[in-house]
């Protein structure tokens, strides 16, 4: 990675609105925006060539499998993949091995992150000791260590015993934290493998039914409602779950939703191959499910995008769809599926994309240096997006040590050109700044 220090942007259009102008970059902050800026001849320079300008992008759900896991991903390959994708911040989910459920494993993360330096890694910590659902975590002692953990999540389980739960977020409250669930009612789902309809039942798969996500966000709703108190619904598939999100809104409960791409783009349709690249939790579900989730965050019902990236070993997927591992590769990916199925559909202008690929996650858990406007004065966490370009997603040329992704061999829009983290580039033209 680049040093911080001066960096002049030239050309590019903040949230793809009005005559490209330049920006000025000195010591991680953005002092000057205006067309023809000048600046010494030692200043870096970015040709942006009337590229879309957005804050860089944060993640709220992002598996970086460090520690234990160093065979599918690194938190050095992880946060390489999130700086080509666009993101100056990504949170790293707990069920790592050691789970990341005490200070000593999440300090650890913060750190490493830090010493790769391309994008702030905030992990996540364990809702309950061991992902187990069975005792609460030390909440308290990761969120006052050095990585000041925000997020609580078992993420890949669901915390399904409901006086757990409710304790749980009465505890976040005292602490000033966010409870993440990964909503699934677990006896609903015991031998699942797709999603429970009538694909699944002419493949000969077991079926995880709506009703599994649904019922557990109604239940956290009305839970922290009672503990006045935020709760957040991990990767939302439903369209059943876009209309409990916005009646709990209409409420006044303290609740949000984040969707991941491959539930905005990819249908239970692919599942006829039996490739268990397809295989993800919750599962593919159905067109009608897919627009619901477009239209949901688009009218703010839904409010972000999560990539939940699950890198997995190739022995992991190239197996029986039955015992392959569920999840998929993302970060790369993301902002082509979010332009592919929300820009080009006319569901979201480019100030509409960064709302939910960078303003409201930061704002969400709390981060006070990302999601900025693009203003004179602000943290210089940014994204330079071509929005004409195109590119083909090839397995081997992306930078997860792992290789299930869903878009092999697709086409899809718009490319990141350049990420820039407090000032210092991190990628540029595909290829990480180290």
């Amino acid at each position: 990675m680049s040093a911080p220090g001066s960096l002049l942007i030239t050309d590019v259009r903040p949230y793809g609105e009005g005559d490209p102008v330049d920006i000025l970059i000195v010591d991680g902050v953005i002092t000057e925006i205006g067309p023809d800026l000048t600046a010494p001849a030692a200043v870096e320079r970015i040709a942006g060539r009337n590229s879309v300008l957005l804050p860089g992008f944060v993640d709220m759900h992002t598996h970086l499998r460090e520690p234990g896991r160093e065979d599918t991903e690194t938190i050095a390959s992880g946060s390489a993949a999130a700086a080509l994708g666009g993101y100056t911040a990504v949170f790293a989910m707990a069920n790592t091995d050691p789970v990341a459920d005490n200070s000593t494993v999440t300090d650890n993360v913060y750190r490493t992150g830090r010493e790769v330096g391309l994008v702030d890694v905030h992990p996540v910590g364990a809702v309950t000791v061991g992902l187990q659902g069975k005792q609460l975590a030390e909440m308290g002692m990761m969120a006052a260590g050095a990585a000041k953990v925000k997020m609580f999540s078992d993420d890949g389980k669901c915390v399904d015993d409901p006086l757990l739960m409710r304790r749980a977020l009465e505890y976040a409250k005292g602490l000033d934290v966010l409870i993440a669930q990964h909503a699934e009612e677990p006896r609903l789902t015991v031998g699942a493998l797709a999603h429970d309809g009538p694909t699944a039942s002419r493949l000969g798969l077991a079926g995880w039914p709506r009703a599994a996500e649904e019922s557990i966000v109604v239940r956290d709703a009305l839970l922290a409602r009672d503990a006045g108190t935020r709760v957040h619904i991990c990767h939302a598939s439903t369209e059943g779950t876009v209309e409990l999100v916005k009646w709990a809104k209409a409420q006044g409960i303290s609740i949000t939703a984040e969707v991941t791409p491959h539930h905005l783009l990819l249908t239970d349709a692919r599942l006829e191959t039996y490739d268990p690249v397809n295989k993800v939790n919750p599962p593919l579900r159905e067109e009608r499910d897919n627009l619901a989730l477009r239209r949901g965050l688009a009218d703010g019902t839904i409010d972000c995008v999560a990539t939940d990236h699950a890198p997995h070993a190739a022995q992991e997927k190239c197996c029986e769809f039955s015992v392959a591992r569920p999840g998929m590769l993302g970060l790369e990916t993301a902002l082509s599926i979010v332009v592919e199925t929300m820009v080009n559909t006319g569901l979201l202008d480019w100030r509409g994309v960064a709302k939910v690929m960078s303003e409201r996650p930061a704002q969400i858990v709390g981060l006070t240096d990302q999601g900025r406007p693009i203003a004179v004065g602000e943290p210089a966490n940014l994204t330079v997006v071509d929005a004409e370009a195109s590119w083909t997603v090839t397995a081997d040329d992306l930078a997860s040590l792992s290789r299930n992704t869903p878009y092999a061999d697709m086409t899809l829009p718009a490319t990141i050109r350049a990420t820039v983290l407090r000032g210092a580039v991190t990628a540029y033209e595909g290829s990480v700044r180290r």
